[in-house]
């Protein structure tokens, strides 16, 4: 989620840097900073927005005129905090050298306490910050060999992921960048270059880019670049001439932010999980609810106020905590919450969900709690938000921006936070280590499966097309899936303004089951659980009444294909994390149904993206 600029060139360094950031702001962040080398580095970074660091860097005494070399970066906490001290750039022990990194580090531990054996000191909780450190360490103990050749040799000794820009003051003419996992494309100017995360803050500078493969690095000059891989081995890189502006770019590619937003869900899941999970320890880590604990697990009620979408994420969080940790839940739309005069006792904790973290009901909902004495949590996905400043611990999403109105990555990722939080407030009450360490397997296997199910995508355009004139949609559940035919119907409603609704599968004989005919179409998720068989029931009720069926069910499942009209397969996995899976397909095909109508997907008429009023 952190953005990566460089520059080296003629012009004003900090200017383009600071705008560059700018540019990147889309992708969400928590604290930035920037270092130039200007007759000696001079950093700044500070925890809050890019228009703050702007502000700061205009106020500050130490001149930056003639600054023609430096980089800067956003960053969205991982390891550590956000806070000054863990914003990049991050620098080594004697202050003259200074690194940003996007990805994560996985065996910074082990590298951290060989550095402080050595003496090294660490100013930060990152993982980021190990490598400067590392990288300091041997170009000390090997002072002829120069940055580019000290960088490679740390490499050699790292583990995971890494975007990487280093600048010192000892070879102040050049920037050396580094790639494995983590997207860095090199602009090529007219005795300039630019160094970024991706395009957003170069294009309105050149068109012409290369774009690093993983196991490559670059030595960027005012006079050129170099670019080698890890094992020094030269290559000849092809320059790509970008064709498109600033606003496509933003979309990657994408017709509509939302389908850009539902095909990001592989690598979102991912990112909630990374710094919080280790799946072969069978451990948990959320830092925003640490210190609270002990009083979480010792709740006699948690209530989770929400609205919309993240209400419906809610109430599987429901099924989740209940399930795992035993802890009685009731689930409230925040929008009468504090209307109904609702009895809260200090010993519940009451969860407050909104992507945004401004919606005006949940925060009225969050303050009569308070109010109450109840122990107030934050799920959110914007940092800095009003629910993460009022709130006493929470978590963030993670998610990155969502410029769609309707909501898609933020569902899935407010759920894996649940599904995370759900599996920590089981760890000594009612789960074993062992038993976590399989949830959380499960859980890990969730984007890949993610992954497989977005290549359907053409398959349910096709459905979608078949339906588009449909004036009313059905969607049934039981189970984990019953909020997911809520949060289906809610999508199709959104964006392409036809009715529908979701259903528990067994509710439909008590009403519902009275509209359905053969201008009907019926989503039914009917995977492979406990309930099967009874869903199974279900479609043939509607077959008798000759309603359309559409079927979201499990790879390898034949007996759904003579029941159902459609089927769109989805990969097998266990009841709690099927929603995070059967959701996409429901995603997709509101989203296609809205496009072939004509409906403008990222602004529906009559909805903003963020509700600040009640």
């Amino acid at each position: 989620m952190c953005g990566i600029v460089g520059y080296i060139g003629s012009k004003d360094a900090a200017e383009l840097l600071v705008n560059g950031l700018q540019r990147l702001e889309y992708r969400g962040y928590d604290s930035a900073g920037v270092a130039v080398l200007n007759g000696g580095l001079w950093v700044h970074k500070q925890k809050g927005s890019v228009s703050k660091l702007k502000e700061a860097l205009s106020d500050s005494n130490h001149s930056l005129q003639g600054a023609t070399l430096g980089i800067g970066h956003t960053r969205w906490a991982t390891h550590g905090d956000p806070s000054d001290r863990n914003a990049h750039p991050h620098l080594s022990s004697d202050g003259s050298m200074a690194l940003i990194h996007n990805g994560i580090i996985e065996n910074y531990s082990s590298i951290k306490k060989e550095l402080i054996s050595k003496g090294y000191q660490f100013g930060s909780d990152t993982d980021s910050e190990v490598l400067v450190h590392l990288i300091d360490n041997i170009w000390t103990g090997n002072p002829d060999m120069g940055l580019e050749a000290a960088v490679r040799s740390a490499l050699y000794h790292v583990e995971g992921a890494y975007g990487l820009c280093i600048i010192s003051e000892r070879e102040p003419d050049k920037i050396v960048v580094a790639r494995k996992g983590s997207p860095l494309v090199i602009g090529i100017g007219d005795g300039e270059y630019f160094i970024a995360s991706d395009a957003a803050p170069i294009v309105e500078h050149t068109k012409k880019v290369i774009y690093l493969s993983d196991g490559e690095m670059a030595v960027v000059s005012k006079d050129g670049y170099i670019i080698k891989t890890i094992e020094n081995i030269a290559r000849e890189k092809h320059v790509s001439e970008l064709d498109f502006e600033l606003a496509e770019i933003e979309k990657g590619g994408f017709e509509h932010f939302m389908l850009k937003e539902i095909f990001e869900q592989p690598t979102v899941l991912q990112d909630v999980m990374r710094g919080r999970v280790r799946i072969e320890e069978g451990q948990v880590h959320l830092g925003g609810i640490e210190d609270y604990l002990d009083r979480l697990k010792l709740s006699s009620r948690v209530i989770i106020c929400a609205c919309g979408t993240s209400w419906h994420a809610g109430l599987i969080g429901e099924y989740l905590i209940e399930e795992f940790a035993r802890i009685p839940v009731e689930v409230d739309y925040a929008s009468e919450f504090r209307y109904r005069n609702p009895v809260i006792t200090k010993d519940d904790v009451v969860i407050v969900i909104s992507q945004s973290g401004e919606t005006a009901d949940t925060l009225a909902a969050l303050r009569l709690a308070r109010e109450k004495g109840a122990l107030v949590m934050g799920i959110c996905n914007v940092v800095g938000s009003t629910i993460a400043r009022e709130t006493l611990c929470g978590i963030y999403t993670h998610a990155g921006p969502e410029v769609g109105v309707a909501s898609t990555k933020a569902f899935t990722a407010q759920v894996t936070v649940l599904y995370l939080l759900a599996l920590t407030l089981s760890k000594g009450r009612t789960m074993s280590r062992d038993e976590i360490k399989l949830y959380l397997k499960d859980l890990g296997k969730v984007p890949q499966k993610v992954a497989r199910i977005l290549e359907h995508n053409d398959l349910i355009l096709e459905i979608a097309n078949s339906y588009k004139e449909a004036r009313n949609f059905l969607y049934l559940g039981r189970g984990y899936n019953f909020p997911v035919a809520l949060e289906g119907a809610l999508k199709l409603k959104e964006i392409s303004y036809i009715h529908a609704e979701g259903y528990p599968a067994a509710e439909m004989k008590h009403g519902p089951i009275a509209l359905i005919d053969e201008d009907m179409p019926v989503i039914f998720i009917a995977t492979r659980d406990n309930s099967y068989a009874k869903v199974l029931s279900n479609i043939e009720e509607v077959r008798s009444r000759k309603g359309k069926v559409i079927a979201i069910a499990n790879e390898g499942d034949h007996e759904i294909t003579r029941l159902a009209d459609h089927v769109i397969y989805i990969p097998a996995a266990s009841g709690p994390v099927t929603p995070l899976l059967s959701v996409i397909p429901l995603q997709l095909l509101a989203y296609h149904i809205a496009t072939l109508r004509g409906c403008n997907v990222d602004r529906p008429r009559n909805l903003a993206k963020s509700v600040t009023v009640e």
